[in-house]
Order: structure tokens, then C-alpha cells, then sequence
């Protein structure tokens, strides 16, 4: 029998990054504060993203078939927090935020540590969200710096 307890105690410890995924479909877009993504190739590269399927990012994600993610910095807790809220609820989450345009068409966040953009190449759905995995299309850094990291915010996303 499965202890939820335990189960809840050591899903939380997996370490995770904090990023921002940029997303569009058509002419809109919108971001979302990412925590589940990893590398999951390098010939060729790939990545993971797992994304809530009652999102609109996911269902941009779907239409358009691409994502970019920018990197932030442990000091950009502020900017972590602010794409956890819904578009349906807040609008535009870009208004006060500088950004740019990749080459798939998603928002990048310019002060983020850097990037990369992805063609989503596979989609796995089950449970309550889907794996994509994106294949690495584009890159670059804008700055060093340390990840900002979900355990050093105090919040809590999985379990």
C-alpha cells in the first residue's frame, strides 16, 4: 500500500530549476514559471518539459508545436512568482517584463541567464500533465549567473 506521506516527502525532494517557458499560437503569446524539465538527450538534444493540460500554455503548445525557455537567476524569485498566475486571471503577464522574440516566435525573457527554443518532436499525456519533449532548435546566454532553484524559494510544486 502506498504511504502518501512518504510518496509526498521524497517526490518533493527532487531538485528542480525555476524557468520561464515562453509559449505563442498564432500571434499570442504567454509564459508560464516552469519547474519540471530536464535534458533527456545530446545527439540530438533534447529536453522534457511537463506542462499542466488544463493550462492555455498547454494548449499553445499543442497548436503551435514549439517553446522556448529562459533560465533565471536566484535573485529573479519575483519574476518566478509572477508567471505562476493564470493569464485568465491576470492578462498579460509580458506587459512590464522585457522580452524578445525568438526564432520560433516565443517570448524570451532578455534579463534571464539565457535560453533555449524548441520544436516539440513527441508528447506523452498522462495524468494531469504532458510530457513534451523539444527538440533544441536555438540557444544563447545573455549573462552568468546561479540558477534560481524551486528549494531555495520556499514553495513547494509536486509531491
Amino acid at each position: 500500500m502506498l504511504d502518501e506521506q512518504a510518496k509526498k516527502t521524497m517526490l518533493l525532494k527532487i531538485p528542480h530549476g525555476l524557468y520561464i517557458c515562453g509559449v505563442k499560437d498564432g500571434e499570442e503569446i504567454n509564459g508560464f514559471t516552469a519547474s519540471w524539465l530536464m535534458q533527456a538527450s545530446f545527439k540530438p538534444p533534447l529536453i522534457v518539459n511537463c506542462v499542466n493540460q488544463n493550462s492555455i500554455s498547454h494548449h499553445m503548445i499543442k497548436n503551435s508545436g514549439v517553446f522556448a525557455i529562459s533560465f533565471l537567476e536566484e535573485g529573479q524569485k519575483d519574476m518566478a512568482q509572477k508567471f505562476f498566475k493564470q493569464m485568465r486571471r491576470v492578462g498579460n503577464k509580458f506587459e512590464d517584463v522585457e522580452f524578445y522574440l525568438g526564432e520560433t516566435g516565443c517570448p524570451i525573457i532578455s534579463e534571464s541567464l539565457g535560453y533555449v527554443e524548441c520544436q516539440v518532436v513527441d508528447a506523452v499525456m498522462k495524468g494531469d500533465h504532458t510530457v513534451f519533449v523539444g527538440e533544441v532548435i536555438a540557444a544563447g546566454v545573455h549573462r552568468e549567473g546561479k540558477q534560481l532553484r524551486l528549494e531555495t524559494t520556499g514553495w513547494q510544486y509536486g509531491g
